[in-house]
């Protein structure tokens, strides 16, 4: 008897190749809360051993590798047939070092320190162009989290109104489950860094939240404040679709 292969995912891919490992980490920890399948390489070599066992929708590419540049790897690449979306993250804000990386076979380019919220604006962006449309619904505990078109849905269709901020907040906690989340966290990406909001602010939208999800204790799901912290999302693993 012949044993097949488990299908590709279906995800859009991502490669990061970052030599700061804290920014490595974090930046591939977030994008699989997304819903993207991602793989991780600190420098150009690791970097090619994965591109030759996968086709990637996208590297998201750092300039200052120790080794071979990313300004020489991305041309290396290119000349060698990649056909992936390419996104350079740089500290370099000179005119000429961003026209070095769009010469390079860049479609983005993005300095440091960058928006988590703007990075992924942007990931979406160039995901979409490469073909393969980004995650847009999420399961939980029952619960459907169509991001595409706004809704919340219960199992059985019926939908559940939320204000955009209200949608905004539990995609939030959705994507970073099991993750403790400071208010200022939340108040960053929701609302926004440049908008002032009273922190407990977040305190009164978790609470609409739970009564609009109709939380009781015996959810498949909860939301927990942490005292002088913020909240993490938990789902029960028997409800996860």
């Amino acid at each position: 008897m012949t044993t097949q292969s488990p299908p590709p995912s279906s995800r859009p891919s991502i490669l990061i190749v970052e030599d700061d490992a804290n920014l490595r980490v974090g930046l591939r920890d977030n994008l699989q809360d997304e819903g993207y399948d991602v793989a991780a390489a600190s420098n150009a070599r690791e970097a090619e051993t994965l591109l030759r066992g996968k086709d990637f929708d996208l590297l998201i590419l750092d300039v200052m590798l120790p080794g071979e540049d990313g300004y020489s790897l991305c041309r290396r690449l290119r000349a060698g047939g990649l056909r992936s979306m390419v996104m350079m993250l740089t500290a370099r804000t000179l005119e000429d070092d961003i026209v070095r990386g769009f010469e390079a076979g860049a479609q983005d380019y993005l300095t440091k320190p960058y928006r988590l919220r703007e990075l992924l604006m942007r990931v979406r962006a160039l995901v979409r162009r490469a073909g393969t449309p980004p995650p847009q619904v999420m399961g939980f505990a029952g619960f459907s989290l169509d991001l595409g078109r706004r809704m919340l849905s219960r199992g059985d269709g019926t939908a559940i109104e939320l204000t955009r901020t209200e949608f905004d907040l539990l995609a939030y906690l959705v994507r970073h489950r099991d993750r403790a989340l400071t208010r200022q966290e939340i108040l960053d990406t929701v609302w926004g860094q440049d908008v002032v909001v009273d922190p407990r602010t977040v305190d009164n939208f978790v609470s609409n939240l739970k009564k609009k999800l109709g939380w009781t204790s015996t959810s498949g799901f909860t939301i927990h404040t942490i005292r002088g912290v913020g909240y993490r999302m938990e789902i029960d693993a028997m409800t996860k679709p």
